[in-house]
């Protein structure tokens, strides 16, 4: 009787771990292009996970990275910001997505401009 208990015990935090793992996690670099105009771009953004809280930056011009804003995870939707500075202008560029495995999909929506679509795949690197 203890043998079995102590199976079903087992069972139990295997099937604990299986469901941890399987839920949804932005933590990555991801890596996907965006169409402005006639010409494309490959875009990286780094996402990190902390508690209930999602850091990031995303590289620009020169390398040269700008941190998230105002990130957000929760059950499985990714939403962050990226503000950029270019000869004074402002321009705020919204994410919005759901991760699934290792794809992310979801709209952009930068400035007063239509909402476009993303999908992008974490990076094995």
């Amino acid at each position: 009787m203890k043998h079995l208990a102590a199976v079903a015990v087992v069972a139990l935090i295997g099937l604990g771990v299986a469901q941890a793992a399987d839920k949804p996690n932005p933590t990555g670099t991801w890596k996907f292009t965006v169409k402005m105009g006639n010409n494309t771009r490959d875009v990286t953004v780094k996402l990190k996970l902390d508690g209930d809280k999602l850091t990031g930056a995303m590289p620009g011009r020169n390398n040269q990275e700008t941190a998230i804003e105002e990130g957000t995870f929760k059950d499985g939707e990714v939403s962050f910001k990226i503000t950029r500075d270019r000869n004074g202008t402002k321009t705020v560029t919204t994410y919005t997505g759901k991760v699934d495995g290792d794809t992310i999909k979801g709209k952009i929506k930068r400035g007063d401009m239509e909402p476009t679509e993303w999908e992008a795949k974490r990076s094995k690197d």
